[in-house]
């Protein structure tokens, strides 16, 4: 606000009086003294202070502002003018006629109308002496205070701090000035952090004693706890926005915070490793879990590796080299790290290596990686050069132990920006690969348990296309999706005398190996009997008495004969899906008067029904694994299956195509059921004559023998 001169005129030029206060806590005077000792300027501030409006005082004598009168102010305005400037404390007089001790600065300047003036400034000695207090205080505790100090600006860059702060960082004072606090400290939840520090912007409620573990830049490898205070500034004339803050270092004191941090860090990788480790049972799968949750939080690269051991019951001899095989590995640091972890698949470490060290006592153990580590560890030179280029400055190897038995290593790397292993970090380590050797032992079993079982099954189903003069067949065998079980789904081609062919499809419930041996022993048999001429209810009937013998429980089964010489099938069924025919004219019948029980209940009969079969008909035998599925009825899934079954196909047209339309057409993707599918064209002797069918009659299952009775047998319990 520009000051008043004689007559109301705007003051413009030299004689600007400040609208505000000196540190918005101390009031200026600014006013004008002419060559006659008049008050020729009057500022805001002047009428606070003394009283005067710029009309009472504007023209009259400048003595009327002291208690001494006009000889005071006569010298004052010759000071001005001999010394060129001067400043001092004088008696002021109030228009209320009080006094008042009042700090003067005055100096000589030349007016608008190129007249000598002197402008004065005047504040009350209290005030001054307030805020000289606090600047001698402020000034001496940024230099003296063992407490950290610092101004942030409002993206929370450093402005101003103390020695002591920059002590705490390990950092120079210049090397803090315009940068980030995440640049200078890493803090262990950096953002909520960040989030109290814009709350106290923004809202301006001050944060008193947060207690805040980190790791500052110049300190890499010590931890802090530090309690920080944070404050708004008074945004005072020129002065940006922003906050203060207090900082305190109290590792010392609550270094137990910091120990219970780490325990609490390590608790959450553990309980981590043991949610997303061995979620499948599929062995580079789990190893490569154990590599997913152990970056980047412990470690900056991992690799997993199994021993190749002649057999589980092999010694460790210290004195001959360990070949592993390579199995999963990870890193987040730059390349050649990714090189150095990925690119090998076979590993042999030489007598006396870091890892023969962790073999003899069967823990964890961790080593710098110097030029001894790398002569005695790294047998090829190249690799021991990505790892000295890799960045990695020392590695932590594990032994993962499973039933008393090392089954592999587990090898942890640290760049030089992250500390040493320590010892609680062997500890983790250990219990990371403990639960990781269980999940992989786990996994091992059970992929050798699934070798045996599909090794078994391969062994027990038709290992070759099977056909005849008589029948032309395709056959199909699907599993279901699990991973690592077989089913007891089964199918045999069976040339028989006399230009006959056996068909037959069966199913054991269950999977597994118990399923897979079952289904072994029901085809075996089936085999046996089928070439000594058995009838279709008769070989179903010795069937049963298997299964409840072999303890069976369930089990289904369609057996069918079928007659070159006349074009005729025999069939039985043990409760097993209905058989299908396709006509040459494309119309596809479902022969489902044969039924039955299913193996293994035992107490009923089966019966065999007789049929004719036209020259080029094309049966359709399958397991419930091709019609069933869930959210589809058994219904709708038969009538699938005829409908693909009656699409147009020539006599010629081979059975293999047909085949794959129909199972892709069918099953869902991935089957959820194992599926067996056989096709079979059926084709009669040269020369012979079609004979008109006989009726269809029923037969027993067994011929007359002990537990007949009037035509029926005695009902067994099913086990």
């Amino acid at each position: 606000m520009p000051s008043v001169r004689p007559g109301g005129e705007q003051a413009q030029g030299p004689f600007p009086s400040e609208p505000g206060t000196l540190l918005e806590h101390v009031s200026v005077a600014v006013f004008g003294i002419d060559e006659d000792g008049r008050v020729c300027h009057w500022g805001p501030g002047a009428r606070d202070l003394f009283g005067h409006e710029a009309e009472q005082v504007l023209t009259r004598p400048a003595g009327l502002l002291l208690a001494e009168g006009p000889d005071e102010a006569a010298r004052l305005t010759g000071r001005a003018r001999t010394q060129g400037y001067w400043r001092g404390r004088l008696t002021a007089r109030h228009r209320d006629g009080t006094d008042f001790a009042c700090g003067f600065r005055v100096f000589p300047v030349n007016g608008a109308d190129g007249r000598s003036e002197v402008l004065g400034l005047a504040s009350r000695s209290e005030e001054l002496d307030r805020v000289k207090t606090n600047l001698a205080f402020l000034d001496a505790l940024f230099t003296t205070c063992p407490i950290g100090l610092v101004m942030l600006d409002e993206d929370l860059r450093y402005v101003h701090l103390n020695q002591a702060l920059a002590d705490m960082d390990g950092l120079p004072i210049a090397e803090h000035l315009g940068r980030g606090i995440d640049e200078i400290m890493l803090v262990s939840d950096a953002t909520e952090f960040r989030r109290m520090l814009h709350g106290v912007a923004e809202d301006g409620v001050p944060v008193i004693g947060a207690l805040t573990g980190l790791r500052p830049l110049g300190r890499p490898d010590h931890d802090q706890v530090r309690s920080v205070s944070f404050f708004p500034l008074s945004r005072a004339v020129g002065t940006p926005p922003g906050l203060g803050g207090l900082i305190v270092d109290v590792t010392d004191r609550e270094r137990a915070i910091l120990e219970a941090a780490a325990g609490r860090r390590r608790l959450a990788l553990l309980d981590r490793a043991s949610t997303r480790i061995g979620t499948t049972l599929d062995v580079g799968r789990t190893a490569g879990e154990l590599v997913e949750v152990a970056m980047p939080e412990f470690c900056d690269g991992a690799v997993v590796e199994v021993v190749e051991w002649m057999d589980e019951s092999e010694l460790f001899d210290p004195a001959r080299p360990l070949l592993t095989r390579r199995i999963a590995s990870g890193t987040i640091l730059p390349p050649p790290a990714d090189e150095l972890v990925g690119g090998v698949e076979r590993v042999r470490y030489p007598p006396g290596s870091a890892i023969h060290d962790m073999l003899r006592t069967g823990r964890p153990v961790s080593s710098v990686v110097d030029e001894a580590f790398l002569a005695r560890t790294v047998v090829i030179e190249e690799r021991a050069r990505l790892i000295a280029e890799s960045g990695v400055a020392c590695i932590l190897v594990a032994p993962l132990i499973a039933r008393g038995t090392v089954q592999g290593i587990a090898l942890f790397g640290r760049s030089g920006r992250r500390p040493a292993f320590t010892e609680d970090d062997l500890a983790l380590a250990g219990e990371l690969a403990s639960r990781a050797a269980i999940c992989l032992d786990n996994a091992r079993l059970y992929s050798r348990v699934q070798d045996i079982s599909l090794t078994l099954q391969r062994a027990l189903l038709p290992s070759a296309q099977a056909n005849s003069p008589y029948a032309e067949v395709a056959h199909r065998y699907i599993p279901g999706g699990r991973i690592t079980e077989v089913g007891g789904d089964w199918y045999d081609v069976i040339e028989l005398p006399d230009h006959r062919v056996a068909l037959v499809v069966g199913d054991v419930m269950g999977h597994g190996v118990p399923a897979a041996a079952a289904m072994g022993r029901l085809r075996i048999t089936t085999k046996a009997l089928a070439r000594h001429n058995a009838e279709p209810a008769a070989m179903l009937g010795e069937l049963d008495a298997l299964a409840q013998e072999a303890g069976i429980e369930l089990a289904t089964c369609l057996y069918l004969v079928y007659d070159a010489t006349n074009g005729r099938a025999r069939i039985a069924s043990a409760g097993h899906p209905p058989l299908l025919v396709r006509h040459p004219d494309g119309t596809v019948r479902t022969v489902g008067e044969v039924l039955g029980v299913p193996l293994g209940v035992g107490g009923f009969p089966f019966r065999t029904t007789e049929i004719e079969l036209p020259e080029h008909a094309v049966l359709a035998l399958y397991t419930d694994g091709l019609i069933e599925a869930r959210g589809r009825d058994i219904e709708a899934g038969l009538d699938a299956l005829r409908a693909e079954l009656g699409r147009p196909t020539g006599p010629t047209d081979p059975l293999d195509a047909v085949a794959d339309r129909v199972l892709a057409g069918l099953l869902p993707d991935p089957p959820t059921d194992d599926t067996v599918l056989v096709l079979a064209r059926v084709h009669r002797t040269p020369g012979r004559v079609p004979q008109p069918p006989p009726v269809t009659r029923a037969r027993a299952a067994r011929p007359p023998g002990p537990g007949w009775r009037g035509g029926t047998y005695r009902t067994r319990r099913p086990r």
